[in-house]
């Protein structure tokens, strides 16, 4: 068979090589041979007169179904390649009306949702993970052999007539048995001793062995109970904030408030941020809301598959759609929230909330971001009640319930909002500048505590001061793990955020974090971060999955102070040694 080149491939079959004879079978008439293409399943008998022609005559022949095959593979192609995209755009398409929906269904959703917070799911329930401690058995001994007995029958002198008559006989019997005698017993004694000095070291092994793992087990008893103790601690401290929340006492009402809006599953553009303050006298619950950026909304009304250009092409909402998307979506929003709170109030701790919708836009006149007011309104319960959320327009809700804002909230008007929060805490205290007094020699876990905090305020100070943010140093008596409070106003990390400063030269472990997540509680915080010299332990890390907290350890803090423009260093070797001259 010659081989065709590019056009001999799977597809392509050939018959056997043959040749016809005339009637006498005397001379070659022509050749002939039978080719197939599988792919358009079409066969021909090809002949010539010659090889090499018969040869050009397939090649030829080939190429013509390889050129059919090719359209119809191209023709394959494009319609795969269409009901693949259409495909797409379908998909595409449904996920942009399913966001749609979403938004759209942001207040009816929460209606069918308790928001009471569950205090038994808050506890610590989990059983202490600690190794699984396995007791040594027994060493199997080995079985010493038992001495020979002198006295046994194979032992004793062989008499006979002759040891009856001669003495030296005698004595010759005696002497053979006594020497059968010594050497079984030396044979058995060898064994006896090794196999005695065997299981000593066996016992010894065994007996090292239960005194580790008795030692392990007092460890990981203490271990267990310390954790128990810990969880004990801290599902204590879940019952103590129930009691405080159904005291109304006002930092455990703000804890549970901003619970209650941590628990809100919103669209993922909506970015949750928030701040709550919360008067104890007239218990009205204080809630500044950042709004979500009409940028941000999804603006993907359809997706369509172009065949003359083989490309998706996504089609938009216009801009008077959005608008109206946007100026809904708020209203909903607000009476979403108060429904939340309200709803979830069982303390009766609210009479009345005061909601602040607040969006960070760019103002046009100064081409500098700015953060505006744009809705307000307070409600009280009594009033709130009454509504049928399931059935109102919740623009004229808002208006019925004397809420304020622009007639068209995307045009962004600002305005005073109805009653503003007050920040002021009497336990901050002046702070200083420390940055400017570190070089490449400063060990950073070797500094004075106050420095650290100071330190540590101002590098979350210059963090957060491009989004018009503060942060403030807490008195010195540490106040209950509070070192410092940062008030943010950024739509994605904003809100009152506690922070603690641990100067520490050994590992961290989760007691501190617990801590610190009881702090956040008690104080309304929307977040907590801890920052550390040194580093944490894995438990930490666990511990804070899926709650609001950020560990930062030695290297997070010195790529802090670098960002920042500033130089130190951490060397918790040098600082323990210098601790432990103090």
């Amino acid at each position: 068979m010659k081989d065709y080149g590019e056009f001999d491939s799977k597809l392509i079959s050939y018959g056997k090589l043959e040749n016809v004879l005339n009637s006498n079978r005397t001379k070659i008439l022509r050749y002939q041979q039978e080719i197939w293409h599988e792919g358009i399943k079409e066969h021909k008998i090809v002949s010539a007169p010659e090889i090499d022609i018969l040869n050009n005559k397939v090649r030829v022949q080939i190429e013509k179904w390889n050129e059919k095959w090719n359209v119809i593979e191209e023709k394959k192609r494009i319609e795969n390649i269409k009901k693949v995209s259409l495909e797409e755009a379908a998909r595409r398409t449904k996920e942009a009306e399913e966001k749609i929906s979403e938004i759209e269904n942001i207040l009816i959703d929460t209606l069918e949702i308790n928001h009471i917070i569950n205090w038994h799911e808050l506890k610590d329930y989990s059983e202490f993970k600690g190794p699984n401690l396995i007791k040594p058995s027994e060493p199997v001994l080995a079985i010493l052999p038992i001495y020979p007995d002198k006295n046994a029958p194979e032992f004793q002198p062989q008499f006979n007539i002759f040891t009856s008559l001669f003495k030296s006989f005698s004595d010759h019997a005696i002497m053979e048995a006594e020497k059968k005698y010594k050497i079984v017993y030396d044979e058995i004694d060898i064994i006896y001793k090794e196999k005695e000095h065997l299981n000593k070291q066996l016992l010894a092994q065994y007996h090292q062995s239960i005194e580790e793992y008795e030692k392990k087990s007092r460890e990981l008893k203490k271990q267990k109970e310390s954790y128990r103790c810990k969880q004990k601690e801290f599902n204590s401290n879940i019952d103590k904030f129930k009691g405080q929340y159904l005291s109304n006492e006002t930092n455990a009402v703000i804890k549970y408030c901003n619970m209650v809006l941590d628990n809100s599953v919103l669209p993922d553009f909506v970015n949750k941020e928030y701040d709550i303050g919360y008067n104890t006298e007239t218990k009205i619950l204080i809630i500044d809301y950042m709004l979500p950026d009409i940028e941000a909304f999804p603006n993907i009304k359809e997706v369509k598959y172009i065949a003359t250009k083989n490309e998706l092409s996504e089609i938009y909402f216009n801009k008077n759609v959005i608008e109206k998307l946007f100026d809904s979506t708020i209203y909903k929003l607000v009476l979403r929230v108060l429904y939340e709170e309200f709803q979830a109030d069982v303390a009766n701790a609210l009479d009345a909330i005061s909601f602040n919708g607040w969006i960070n836009y760019m103002n046009k006149a100064t081409g500098i971001r700015e953060d505006a007011c744009i809705i307000s309104l307070q409600v009280k319960r009594e009033e709130y009640k009454n509504i049928d959320l399931k059935n109102v327009d919740p623009k004229a809700c808002f208006k019925n319930l004397k809420g304020i804002g622009s007639s068209k909230l995307a045009g962004i008007t600002p305005i005073k909002p109805i009653l503003i929060m007050n920040k002021e805490d009497k336990r901050f205290v002046e702070s200083y500048n420390v940055s400017n007094q570190l070089d490449d020699s400063t060990n950073l876990a070797a500094i004075p505590w106050e420095d650290f905090e100071h330190l540590i305020r101002e590098l979350f100070e210059n963090e957060f001061s491009s989004n018009g943010g503060e942060v403030k140093v807490t008195q010195a008596s540490r106040d209950g793990g509070v070192d410092a409070v940062a008030f943010d106003p950024d739509p994605i990390r904003g809100g009152k955020i506690v922070i603690q400063a641990k100067r520490y030269t050994n590992t961290v472990g989760v007691s501190a974090v617990r801590d610190l997540y009881g702090t956040v509680m008690n104080e309304g915080a929307t977040k907590g971060i801890l920052v550390t010299t040194a580093d944490y332990g894995s438990d930490a890390y666990e511990f804070i999955k899926n709650k609001p907290l950020t560990l930062l350890n030695g290297g997070n803090l010195l790529h802090l102070l670098e960002k920042h423009g500033h130089k130190a260093k951490i060397d918790l070797k040098e600082a323990k040694i210098l601790n432990a001259a103090n």
